[in-house]
């Protein structure tokens, strides 16, 4: 049975459109050329790329994608469509928890529609903290319990050891705070650190838990 090549899924933001839409789908071929395929007349401005995940499970990872996003709730723009009303860094977060299931995937992102090149003291500092994921247990916070979000005060439940419940639906910190951080607080990377923005008995987590990693 001959290899099968390698495509791409994408995460394409557009100028145009809101800043929490995106468009997430697949190509065989390297996606600045797919990008300029969908440059035309049905969109003011170009697409710009966000990131890319090269396998050669591509197929099923565009369509794991959309389901995952899906499942969380209807965002969706149109159905049977490939837009969605999600934060690129939330898409971006999908796009990594994947990858880490997936042998030969690799998640590039993209600065001015080019790809962001990361020397080798910077991917295994990546790798360090993919490792080290914050967890509530790591602050002896328990299931249950309230926390609150900085930035705007809104108080959220602890639903599992890594993620949050609030209004009903479930997140992850730093999809959440992506989503929920007011305009004039948000910084232009759009990446967030979700620990340092909330606090539980009135101390920051991510202090909290330095507080106990400096002490062990």
């Amino acid at each position: 049975m001959a290899n099968k090549e390698s495509g791409y899924v994408y995460i394409l933001t557009n100028p145009s459109f809101r800043e929490d839409w995106v468009k997430i789908g697949k190509s065989c071929r390297p996606v600045d050329i797919r990008s300029k395929e969908l440059d035309n007349t049905a969109v003011p401005l170009p697409f710009e790329i966000f990131a890319t995940m090269k396998t050669v499970k591509y197929n099923e990872v565009e369509k794991l994608v959309h389901k995952t996003i899906d499942r969380l709730t209807d965002l969706r723009i149109r159905q049977n469509r490939e837009f969605f009303n999600v934060a690129p860094q939330m898409a971006l977060d999908i796009f990594r928890d994947i990858a880490m299931t997936i042998d030969d995937a690799e998640v590039t992102l993209y600065e001015d529609n080019k790809p962001v090149v990361e020397n080798e003291h910077q991917r295994t500092a990546k790798r360090e903290v993919k490792r080290s994921r914050f967890k509530f247990s790591m602050c002896g916070i328990k299931i249950g319990e309230q926390i609150r979000f900085n930035p705007t005060g809104i108080i959220v439940k602890v639903a599992s050891d890594d993620s949050i419940e609030y209004e009903g639906r479930i997140y992850k910190l730093s999809p959440f705070v992506g989503t929920f951080m007011p305009e004039e607080q948000r910084n232009t990377s759009g990446a967030y650190q979700g620990a340092k923005f909330f606090s539980y008995n009135g101390k920051v987590l991510d202090e909290i838990r330095k507080e106990i990693e400096n002490n062990t």
